[in-house]
């Protein structure tokens, strides 16, 4: 329930309403299809993004994670499942907020903002 709370009040933070987020575990190997499929990219990633509705209705959105991923990203980078899991989460959250991550110049501001969302999720736990 914590979580979704959190998630919740991301959206209301960021001004922006929202009526589901349905978030969807699954393989690289289904994960990548999603991505050839739907965006013509044939690279692994751990997290892909849909806004299932016209942006001026409330965010209808499914986001599909690669636990995979985020497991062999957490290795990498010396830290737990769960904060890392955490961070793609947010991620997918800033996508639907409108934040990019294509320039270097918008994956350092999603950076910053996933590091402010996991503060205060960290803080609230």
């Amino acid at each position: 329930m914590l979580l979704k709370t959190f998630i919740s009040s991301i959206f209301t933070q960021e001004k922006k309403s929202f009526e589901s987020i349905t978030y969807i575990f699954c393989s690289d190997e289904y994960l990548l299809k999603l991505n050839q499929e739907f965006l013509n990219h044939d690279t692994l990633t751990d997290i892909l993004t849909f806004n299932l509705v016209n942006s001026s209705l409330p965010i209808v959105a499914e986001i599909y994670i690669s636990t995979e991923r985020v497991s062999e990203n957490a290795n990498e980078l010396f830290i737990g499942f769960f904060p890392e899991l955490y961070r793609v989460m947010i991620h997918g959250i800033l996508h639907l907020c409108g934040y990019l991550d294509h320039s270097d110049t918008e994956k350092i501001l999603m950076r910053k903002m996933e590091d402010y969302y996991l503060l205060q999720l960290f803080s609230s736990l």
